[in-house]
């Protein structure tokens, strides 16, 4: 059996429009096509948008990319953000 693509020609495209189909291109490492194709199929609601906007999607590579030295200095360099400026809320 051989399957044929759909094709489909965009012209007269809104200048945002394209950059955020090129965006989400670099941003996932996809064509310009598949990226289009993504688009649509989330604005014609067949599948639902992804969080990566948020940052702990933007982080998910590093997961378990540090070492236990690393962690812990990473750790201990974030406890100073922790701590409450009583100073700043007066």
């Amino acid at each position: 059996m051989v399957r044929h693509g759909n094709q489909l020609t965009l012209r007269d495209l809104d200048p945002r429009v394209l950059a955020e189909i090129q965006r989400v291109a670099r941003a996932e490492g996809l064509s310009i096509n598949k990226a289009a194709a993504k688009i649509l199929k989330i604005g014609a609601g067949i599948q639902t948008a992804p969080e990566s906007r948020c940052i702990g999607a933007q982080v998910d590579r590093f997961v378990g990319s540090l070492s236990a030295a690393e962690t812990h200095q990473v750790t201990r360099s974030l406890r100073a953000l922790e701590q409450v400026d009583d100073e700043f809320w007066k």
